[in-house]
């Protein structure tokens, strides 16, 4: 997971239209994927830092946990329908969101971006 991670990073850097959607965005996310926990830290839009965890000292805004083969799914160049979307995710159980859910939907466009941009890598 965490290759897929640091790809994703480098990959925000070469995209001035999502730097500019989280120009205002900072803080900290937490992926969790199977159990394996990762710290996302924004800094003004850029990926500033992918901490893996366990951490109870390191504080996040909200969290997103799903398992690997929804993530696979999601990422797909065109993924089955509930696939496509971060709720579409929670709606079929296969995601949750915990936290500050405002700062999620405050940001949505931004996180759903980011979060698809693997999609680019398979599609190519």
């Amino acid at each position: 997971m965490l290759p897929f991670l640091t790809r994703m990073q480098s990959q925000l850097d070469d995209s001035p239209h999502l730097l500019r959607l989280g120009r205002l965005i900072n803080d900290t996310v937490l992926l969790k994927v199977d159990g394996d926990e990762y710290y996302l830290t924004f800094d003004k839009g850029h990926l500033a830092e992918i901490q893996p965890g366990p951490s109870r000292k390191t504080p996040w805004r909200f969290a997103i946990t799903t398992d690997r083969a929804a993530l696979e799914e999601f990422w797909q160049a065109r993924p089955k329908p509930a696939f496509h979307d971060i709720f579409g995710l929670v709606t079929i159980g296969r995601a949750r969101i915990d936290g500050d859910i405002l700062a999620l939907v405050k940001n949505l466009r931004f996180f759903k971006e980011v979060l698809a941009i693997p999609r680019k890598e398979v599609s190519a």
